[in-house]
């Protein structure tokens, strides 16, 4: 009898053809809903909004969190599609878990409170199909800076593939985020 070695499905080839990638420096890869996704790196108003965000959250938080603007997520996959791997631009949690201490490159989504991204080249991708994987992965909240928009939304209650919540704020009205953090977030500086 001949055993024919295992053939892949087309999810475990994209998969496996994905984390063999490499990229060039700077550069992100992700796949998401089956695709995958490279960006360049950002300019310096996406990281001075992200910037001003983390240092909000370290002072004002009611809940010491830790924060990784490079941390590999694994979310659940859709049918037919390999699990999704992200890179969000922030990714918080809650000090007191370590959850990034010995974590691998790319690591569940348990235990993280927000997820954060700051629209750049393909801004369809954060409001749109980031969010519905971020939600697929019960991620408690969704923070979405929309620099198109001129917007700040907080997407929350995460249930079959999507948030059925969201608060929008236009830049340089404050939005509040409920806990472990607790506080309104300033986005004066945003605009």
């Amino acid at each position: 009898m001949t055993v024919m070695p295992h053939e892949l499905t087309q999810a475990e080839f994209l998969l496996k053809g994905f984390l063999a990638l490499v990229t060039p420096e700077g550069f992100r890869a992700e796949l998401i809903e089956g695709e995958i996704v490279v960006t360049p790196p950002p300019d310096g108003d996406h990281e001075d909004c992200i910037g001003q965000i983390v240092a909000q959250v370290i002072r004002r938080s009611r809940t010491d969190m830790q924060f990784s603007g490079n941390k590999g997520l694994t979310l659940k996959e859709l049918p037919g599609s390999p699990r999704d791997h992200v890179i969000p631009d922030g990714t918080f949690a809650p000090e007191a878990l370590r959850l990034f201490r010995g974590a691998a490159s790319w690591m569940p989504c348990d235990g993280v409170s927000m997820v954060l991204e700051v629209t750049s080249s393909r801004p369809s991708i954060d409001r749109e199909t980031k969010r519905r994987g971020y939600a697929r992965g019960r991620i408690p909240l969704y923070l979405l800076v929309d620099r198109d928009a001129s917007t700040v939304t907080l997407f929350s209650d995460p249930e079959d593939g999507d948030y059925r919540l969201h608060h929008l704020a236009p830049f340089g009205k404050p939005l509040p985020l409920p806990e472990p953090f607790g506080f309104d977030l300033e986005t004066a500086d945003f605009l």
